[in-house]
């Protein structure tokens, strides 16, 4: 079981968010207060696409491993800064199948997919977007930088909170970006 190491958000769009004592879910919506928060897509590129295309990062995932990860190629990260709402240790979040939900102090996130990094992480910090990719045994693609969830039941949560992880029933579904 892990556990959250560090709760954030941001009311506007920016690329950093700030760690706070707790965030609240919202079911079908988000972290309440984020700039991301809502039923349909917020992220300003896919709003440009299609607004009205439903939210399947209502909330974003980072494991702290891969902060350890970063500052061994000489980066310097920390919880919040990648612009994730939740930071957690313990669990290995990319292995998650679609459709996997972690509970966290009653609340219930769904698992939908990949963060698929952006020019923005290296405006943060130069190389980092590369930092964030790597290839597996097959030569695929792996994206490190989080995953996606919406909100299934709402409620609070807050560093040193236990996250509990449910598999969906049927076979593994890989994570692909969203």
């Amino acid at each position: 079981m892990g556990q959250v190491i560090s709760v954030s958000l941001d009311r506007r769009h920016r690329f950093s968010k700030a760690p706070i004592e707790e965030i609240t879910l919202i079911a079908g919506e988000g972290v309440a207060g984020d700039a991301h928060c809502g039923v349909t897509v917020k992220h300003r590129s896919r709003a440009r696409f299609n607004p009205t295309l439903p939210n399947l990062r209502q909330v974003h995932l980072i494991h702290a491993e891969l902060f350890e990860e970063l500052a061994g190629k000489g980066f310097t990260v920390g919880p919040a800064e990648l612009g994730e709402n939740i930071t957690t240790s313990g669990i290995d979040l990319l292995a998650l199948p679609t459709g996997a939900r972690l509970t966290i102090a009653g609340a219930i996130i769904e698992i939908t997919g990949l963060r698929n990094p952006c020019i923005q992480i290296d405006r943060f910090q130069d190389g980092l977007m590369q930092a964030t990719l790597d290839r597996d045994a097959d030569g695929n693609l792996v994206r490190k930088a989080g995953i996606m969830g919406i909100v299934v039941t709402g409620g609070r949560i807050r560093p040193g909170d236990a996250v509990e992880i449910t598999l969906p029933e049927g076979p593994h579904r890989p994570l692909q970006k969203v």
